[in-house]
């Protein structure tokens, strides 16, 4: 089972999108583990994109993240990385798949509404950052039977 880590990201706080991306993920099938809606700090913020310092949009990506709120979630599944990445659509809205979600209701990278973990081992790394395990609830729904194989 892959647990994964998504933020809806300022811009889809302040649309009112948070809905609409908890909705399209449980549809799909994805079990919600954690959620909350936060600030973020520039300690974390800093922290989470570390792999793009140095980079001419890094201090861009920082300033953005921190700008407004967020809503971190935590979601598990078979392929849950996989499945959540290609129900967010490609990182680019303009080459997104018709039916994700920057598809239909974004138009530049810059606004791209969401973040979604991009490997299994980034999926485990980002959610240890964002949560405490305290903060992880492990739970089964009456439907998992229905969706999940195993």
């Amino acid at each position: 089972m892959e647990r994964t880590l998504v933020l809806v990201k300022p811009d889809g706080v302040q649309r009112g999108l948070i809905g609409e991306v908890i909705a399209r993920l449980e549809r799909r099938g994805l079990r919600l583990v954690a959620a909350k809606f936060i600030a973020v700090s520039l300690e974390l913020a800093e922290t989470h994109y570390a792999i793009h310092k140095g980079k001419p949009f890094y201090e861009g990506l920082i300033g953005y993240i921190t700008s407004a709120p967020v809503m971190a979630m935590a979601w598990e599944g078979p392929n849950a990385v996989a499945a959540v990445r290609q129900t967010m659509g490609a990182t680019r809205p303009t080459e997104a798949a018709p039916g994700s979600l920057r598809h239909d209701f974004a138009l530049e990278i810059g606004r791209n509404l969401t973040h979604a973990s991009d490997t299994v081992e980034n999926g485990e790394k980002e959610v240890a950052l964002w949560f405490k395990p305290e903060e992880l609830v492990d739970w089964q729904r009456e439907i998992d039977r229905w969706v999940f194989e195993k």
